[in-house]
Formats: structure tokens, sequence, C-alpha cells
């Protein structure tokens, strides 16, 4: 069970906060948002610094970190010579994003990571940890359920705004206790509205991440079935 991923999150969302309290409220509302400007303007600093390196910008990562926050650009290795400064709504600059690089190997490409995410789950996850037993509640299939939001202090279940539609997303847990967006709700619709067919076994969050400038971090893979509905890709017994 990976117990210190909740103390990790808490950490980085704690630097997050201080950073985020030097910047007036004003100028900060602004960049709560992805732009495509800013992603432009990282994107060119990228390429150029790949050309003239020959390697990436990013910072090192553990080997089974999450595909879409294992490759974060390293601002210090952009700044001054190929960007100015980090962008404003960055989270170097107290911004709610991270910068990262999606389909680094074959086509590096400038995308955000949500950082009200991983803070909503770090709140979950400490109450979540702090009880006797795991806070399950119904099975979904197998090493996935829900949480019983009641048992650990809160009113009503806790969900998460989609950065894709105006849906709230649910917040899971693993047997193994690591928790989880469920973005099944947001891959249903867009493969539905793109009229797409995909194939069962491929890792259909792919699709979010090509589409959209911020990514589906912090969820389980997905694939489809025989009706070309998304459902888990996950068995921690077959690692």
């Amino acid at each position: 069970m990976k117990r210190y991923w909740g103390f990790f999150i808490f950490l980085a969302m704690t630097v997050l906060a201080l950073t985020g309290c030097a910047y007036p409220q004003e100028s900060r509302a602004q960049n709560q948002i992805p732009d495509v400007d800013q992603l432009a303007a990282v994107q060119r600093a990228v390429n150029d610094f790949q050309a003239e390196t020959g390697v990436l910008p990013i910072k090192d990562s553990e080997p089974d970190t999450d595909i879409f926050i294992k490759y974060k650009i390293d601002f210090n290795k952009l700044v001054p010579k190929y960007i100015a400064a980090p962008p404003a709504n960055s989270y170097e600059k107290g911004g709610l994003f991270q910068y990262v690089l999606w389909n680094a190997e074959n086509d590096p490409t400038v995308k955000l990571v949500d950082l009200r995410v991983p803070e909503r789950m770090r709140e979950v996850n400490m109450r979540f940890m702090a009880t006797a037993y795991p806070q399950y509640k119904d099975k979904i299939v197998e090493h996935i359920y829900t949480i019983n939001f009641e048992n650990i202090g809160y009113k009503e279940e806790v969900m998460v705004q989609s950065p894709y539609s105006a849906n709230l997303l649910p917040i899971i847990v693993t047997a193994e206790g690591d928790l989880y967006v469920d973005y099944a709700m947001d891959l249903y619709q867009f493969m539905k509205d793109n009229e797409i067919l995909a194939t069962p076994g491929q890792d259909i969050r792919a699709m979010l991440a090509d589409a959209y400038p911020v990514v589906p971090a912090y969820s389980l893979p997905y694939t489809v079935d025989d009706n070309n509905e998304p459902i888990f890709m996950y068995d921690p017994l077959a690692k």
C-alpha cells in the first residue's frame, strides 16, 4: 500500500500554497485556466532546447511514476535562454498548473496538470488514512471501490471538477489504498461525441490527453468492453 503518497502530495501542495500567497488574488485568478499562448511559448522553448541539446528539459522521476506526471518540465533549464520566465499560471509562479510533456518519447507535447485535483485528493487521503480500518463502501469492480465518505467525516461524497466537461468526477480507491479520479463519464462522452470505436486493451485516456491541454492525471488506466464503453484496466496481481 502506497501510504506515503498522501504525505508527498501534502508537502507538494503546501509549497504550492505558500508560493501562491506571494501573488495578489486578482493576478492569480486569471492564471487558473489553461492559456494557449503560454502553452505555445513553452512548446517553442522545449523544441529549441531539444534541438540544441538533444535532450528534453525535464526533471528526474521514478520509473513507475504516473505517465501523465512523469515528464515535468524543468524551467530552470529553459529560463532565461529559451523563455523569459515560467508562465504566470505555472506552479513555479504560483499558478495552478504543472507543465509537463505528453508523448515525450515520440512527439513531446506541452500539457498541463491541474493541481487542484491532487489537493482535493490529499484532503480525502489524510482522512482515509487516519481511520482504524480502510473506509471502503461499494465494490465497483475487482480491486476498485467507492469511499465511505460519511465514515471519514464528510457530509456528502467528495468529487472533483472535470477539466473536460461540466461533470463532477468521483474519487475512488483501490484495494491497495490508493486514491484516483474516475474519468469514466468523460471518456464515455468523448468517444460518443466523436464517434470513436476504441480497441479493447488500448488505454483510452490518451484520447483526452491528445485532445485537451490538461491531461487526466491521477487516474487508473481504462480500456473498452465489447460495447465500446469504458472499463478499468487494472489488476494489481498482474504487476
